[in-house]
Formats: C-alpha cells, structure tokens, sequence
C-alpha cells in the first residue's frame, strides 16, 4: 500500500518549487511514497494593501512565514514542512525540530538593476551617488549602506518576481537585492545584473539558500525517511550559522549575517551584527574542528558568545 505524504508549504511560486524538491527527493529514495503538496497562506504573505512596510517584530517577525504552518504540523494537518531556512525563527514550537537540511545552493546576495542602469553597473562601488536601493531586510540595507552610505535605502515587499517588476516595471527604485539561490530556482538568473562577494560584499543570512524540512519531534518514521534527503555538509553549516543566531538572539530586525564553509572536518565560520544605519560593524570569525550537528552548534554557539561580549546592546535591541 502506497504511503502518502503530505507536505506542507507556502505558496509563493518559489516556496512551491522548493516543496517539489522534496517531493523529488522522496521519489529518488522512496519511489512507493506518494507526496501531497498542501499550500498554506502565512500571516507574512504580501499583500499589495501592506504596501512596502517591513513585517512587524511585535507580530512574529519571520516566524510570521511559518507560524500557520506549524500550526498545522502541530495538529496533524500536514506530516512535514518545507522553509526556506533563512526565514524560520530561531526558537521553534515544542515538539518541532529541523530534522533535514536539502543540498545547499549559492548563498550569495544579487542585485537586479533598473533599466537604466543596466549594462552601466557591475558593482556596488559603481552605483551613483544617491541611487536607491529596494530592500525590506535590514542585514541587506545595514551592508549596502556601511559600504555606500551615500546611498538610500527604501523598503520593498512581495515575491521574487513582484519585487523584480516593482524595480524593472515599474520603477519604484535603482536597485533591489535578492538571494541568487532564489533567483537560480526559479529559472531567473538571467535578470541578475552583479552578484555581491559573501565576504567583502555582503555577508549572507543565517541558512541562506538552504531549504529545510520540519517535522513532530515524535515522528520517527517519517524522520527515517528523510535520512537520505539530508546533506551533512549542509547541515552542519547550517546548525553552526543557526546556534549562533540563537546566542546573539537577534530580531529580525537586527542585521545580522552568519556564513559558515566546511572543508572535510574543519568548518569557518564568519558572523557580523551591524547597527541599522550601516555605521557599527561587528565581526567574529573562527575555525573548528566538527564531526557532525554537535560539534557544529557548540561551534556556532562559542562564536556567537564571543561576538555578544563585543556587540553593544543597541544593536541586538535595535
């Protein structure tokens, strides 16, 4: 008898692709499991009435993109939940875990320019005095504007194509910034005018391009399941970029940027916190030996530590 899963997501073109990825995996691995992909609209899904405000910390922040998810996970509506793992909370419901981590794609931040500046720009050294740059995330506009901050900054909402439009077609800014793994799923990689180095540029979210599966906590089956779905090396940069956004327990509106590579056993991993408008930059980068999940959050945590002893409290409470 056929089993079938029922795999719960939001649905935003892009949220959908990613659930089909899943899906892809349980049919490599698991060809008698059958999959039901169950859209769920989430408490942070743009509407054009929201206008380009930013989503409200006071209400959920991030989480707002995955509470009525969980929600259903919680009830058993769905058996699992797909995120793009850059946007989960760093505390999850009792009885949640993140208990598969997908192959990771390019964590790199893109910018897509307005017409006019296309074919002119290559760079965000190149950008003009004054041009404005579209983004609602703050670790986006504190990197832009510690690096330019000759620049503006204003905020931007909806999907990966209507923030496209909204700078292509309808030229409400020069510039927006959008995650390349994003981009790259949704076959659009094509509209990307320069892509920012994760080092010197601009350092990633937490989890960035990494697509994660959350499951009950009890569910030991489905979680067998989803042993070969998981990649270790993805995991593990993962957790150490999580445990330390855990420490530095951030907001979402604090901009904080985590990047971890792994090389065998040694992992290096680089965080940064940065005052809202740019001026404050706080960095903490250290290398560790690791063997698995583990290892990878003690290393995460430990950096993370090290940074909040440095990081004035205005900039974790901003």
């Amino acid at each position: 008898m056929t089993k079938t899963i029922k795999i719960g997501t939001r649905g935003s073109a892009l949220a959908l692709v990613q659930a089909e990825m899943v899906c892809a995996g349980f049919r490599e691995h698991h060809p008698d499991v059958a999959c039901e992909i169950v859209e769920i609209r989430t408490s942070g899904d743009w509407k054009p009435e929201h206008g380009e405000t930013r989503l409200s910390e006071a209400d959920g922040g991030k989480g707002l993109f995955a509470k009525e998810i969980e929600a259903a996970l919680i009830r058993g509506d769905i058996d699992c939940a797909v995120h793009s793992m850059k946007d989960m909370p760093a505390g999850l419901p009792d009885g949640l875990i993140l208990d598969c981590v997908l192959p990771r794609a390019d964590v790199r931040d893109a910018v897509i320019l307005n017409g006019r500046w296309r074919g002119r720009v290559d760079s965000l050294d190149a950008l003009p005095k004054d041009t404005v740059v579209a983004t609602s995330s703050t670790r986006r506009a504190a990197f832009v504007l510690n690096k330019r901050p000759d620049l503006s900054v204003t905020p931007i909402r909806g999907n990966v194509p209507t923030r496209i439009d909204k700078v292509r077609g309808q030229d409400m800014a020069d510039a927006t910034i959008l995650a390349y793994a994003g981009l790259e799923r949704l076959r659009l990689q094509d509209d990307v005018d320069f892509i920012l180095d994760p080092q010197t540029d601009m350092i990633p979210a937490a989890c960035q391009g990494a697509v994660c599966i959350e499951v009950r906590e009890e569910d030991r089956a489905l979680r067998d399941l989803l042993k070969p779905l998981n990649c270790p090396e993805s995991d593990i940069c993962a957790m150490a970029e999580r445990a330390a956004l855990q420490i530095l327990d951030g907001s979402c509106k604090t901009p904080i940027g985590a990047y971890a590579m792994l090389d065998g056993q040694t992992l290096d991993l680089v965080v940064a916190v940065l005052s809202l408008d740019g001026t404050e930059i706080y960095k903490e980068q250290i290398t560790a030996s690791v063997t698995g999940r583990a290892d990878a959050i003690a290393a995460g945590a430990a950096c993370g530590r090290k940074l909040k002893q440095v990081v004035p409290d205005h900039c974790l409470t901003c």
